[in-house]
């Protein structure tokens, strides 16, 4: 299991309990999933800035014709 750490925040209630309403969970797993979401929003940004300078050694029919 992952180190863990116990943090205090202070978030208005209005916004947790939307988050908690949106997510169906507990407010501990409500803030984890947030917190998930916005580190692969980067991942996800630093991959959009990879669009189009990547190459690839098969085309997509060869990519295809391997499944």
């Amino acid at each position: 299991m992952q180190a863990a750490r116990k943090i205090t925040v202070q978030i208005p209630a209005e916004l947790l309990t939307k988050a908690q309403k949106a997510s169906g969970a507990g407010i501990t797993q409500t803030i984890r999933t947030g917190l998930e979401l916005v580190a692969a929003g980067r991942a996800y940004e630093r991959l959009l800035q990879l669009q189009g300078k990547v190459r690839f050694s098969k085309t997509l029919q060869e990519l295809k014709a391997d499944r």
